[in-house]
């Protein structure tokens, strides 16, 4: 057997088959056994095409083979929902039947149709929302970058790198670079990029590993410029994304702080980066820019974000002093200063234009530490939020602040309750359940899907489904645990690799 333009051939086998047969002798111009003969070449056939199927198969890459069973398993999901609708009816009518399921029907239906009504709201707003346009040189601010870095390796050179090449005027902006003890070569790396970039790049060492909040706080006091820009160390910035993440504190005399625009920098090696990709597409451009019409951005990430001098200062002592249930708190850093900042009556907002592309975990252990990590910040700061959000803390509208609270709030209180009622499902109806599953990450996914595709490309936008399937069945219970173990403290992934 060979292979010619990528194909099996079977000359090797036909060859074989003819010299095994030809001991066959004819009787009255026939073969005696032909039936055998015809039965042995079909199985032959069957043996070569299947061959050939592998061979397709092993061609595909894991991405394809992923994506391939992503959409059998949701369209088989589309086909069940068909057929078993009177199984669903049924079971629906029994949870009717007792007034705890009636309860929770209701409570599902107001919930159901407050999140309706909220998307309506939010795709309204999302068309309203137009970045702030860069302003000129003269009207730029000076603003201190600071980036600290913790066993990045060669990958702060590139973001060091990536910093001094923008196009943001050279004596407007100081840069800071800061190793919070690093146990690997991350140091002798941004000494090269000190050696590449002479007086233009200031760099420090922490004398131990003392945490991220610790590496800005201290540059937050080196810094000179008005503006602080914090970018971490292993992100890319495109050559506009400083001036474009700036602008809105000079057009804007009450912003305080700005968000910008993430992008998975390693959607390329991996297929949990290219899931990721899709999600942070949406997390950043829909949701953020939703939030930003509302002039509260609840998370400035840790990726890129600006700061205004005045605000930093403002609330810098609370913020480096912050505990949570008496622990010292070593993450959510940026969310809590974020928080900070909202609570002072500043906007904080989102900048679309400014661009900067970030490496996430390639693998599942990775990816679940990083979610319980934004988990606990999130459970932490909605508590911190009620301190001051329905108090009169802003002179403008404070509607949207509050709204975007309130739908933080309602999916954790109702974290415990959903799961208890999966686990009742899952036992009573599993073929319902997961078909039920499958079949609305099917329909609602589609939205990330379209959104997507719209926006760049429709074969990427696919990865927005794998990634729903992974969350549901892989992922689910990241809330509910970070949700009982937010007092722990600890960053999770910053530890090097085994």
């Amino acid at each position: 057997m060979k292979i010619e333009n990528g194909k099996y051939t079977s000359e090797k086998v036909s060859n074989q088959s003819d010299q095994l047969f030809s001991f066959v002798l004819p009787v009255n111009g026939s073969t005696k056994n032909g039936f055998f003969t015809h039965l042995f070449l079909r199985l032959k056939s069957n043996v070569v095409q299947i061959k050939q199927q592998i061979f397709s198969l092993r061609a595909l890459s894991k991405s394809q083979l992923v994506l391939m069973s992503t959409f059998m398993l949701l369209l088989t999901a589309a086909v069940l929902m068909y057929y078993l609708q009177p199984n669903f009816e049924a079971f629906h009518d029994s949870r009717l039947a007792t007034d705890i399921g009636k309860l929770f029907f209701g409570i599902t239906l107001v919930l159901l149709g407050y999140k309706f009504l909220f998307f309506l709201y939010s795709v309204y707003l999302y068309v309203k929302y137009r970045s702030i346009a860069s302003v000129s040189d003269e009207e730029l601010p000076t603003c201190t970058v600071i980036v600290p870095a913790y066993n990045e390796g060669a990958l702060v050179w590139h973001t060091l790198k990536s910093l001094a090449d923008s196009d943001y005027p050279k004596e407007k902006i100081q840069l800071l670079a800061i190793d919070d003890g690093s146990k690997d070569d991350t140091w002798q790396w941004i000494l090269k990029a000190k050696e590449m970039l002479g007086d233009r790049l200031s760099i420090y060492q922490q004398p131990e590993n003392k945490g991220k909040r610790h590496a800005l706080y201290r540059g937050f006091h080196l810094g000179t410029g008005s503006i602080f820009v914090t970018v971490d160390s292993d992100s890319i910035v495109k050559a506009d994304t400083l001036r474009n993440l700036v602008s809105p504190f000079v057009t804007s005399a009450n912003c305080g702080a700005v968000a910008g625009n993430v992008k998975v920098l390693n959607n390329q090696k991996a297929i949990i980066p290219k899931m990721l990709n899709v999600s942070f597409v949406f997390s950043f451009e829909f949701v953020r820019s939703v939030e930003s019409m509302f002039g509260s951005v609840l998370c400035t990430p840790g990726a890129l974000a600006a700061y205004k001098r005045e605000a930093v200062f403002n609330c810098l002592p609370e913020w480096i002093n912050q505990t949570f249930m008496g622990k010292p708190s070593d993450i959510g850093e940026d969310r809590a200063m974020t928080n900070m900042i909202l609570k002072q009556g500043y906007e904080v907002l989102f900048q679309r234009n400014a661009h900067v592309l970030t490496n996430v975990p390639e693998t599942y252990k990775g990816l679940y530490k990083m979610f319980i990590r934004w988990g606990r910040s999130n459970v932490r700061e909605n508590l911190s939020m009620v301190n001051y959000v329905f108090k009169n803390f802003r002179s403008g509208s404070k509607f949207g602040t509050r709204l975007l609270f309130l739908d933080q709030s309602f999916k954790l209180i109702m974290t415990y309750p959903a799961l208890i009622f999966m686990l009742y499902f899952i036992l009573s109806q599993p073929v319902l359940f997961v078909t039920a599953t499958l079949f609305s990450i099917l329909i609602l996914s589609s939205i990330q899907v379209f959104f997507y595709a719209k926006r760049y490309t429709i074969t990427e936008s696919f990865w927005a489904y794998s990634y729903s399937l992974l969350y549901a069945f892989g992922l689910f219970w990241i809330t509910p645990y970070a949700i009982i173990t937010a007092s722990k403290s600890g960053w999770l992934t910053r530890e090097l690799t085994p």
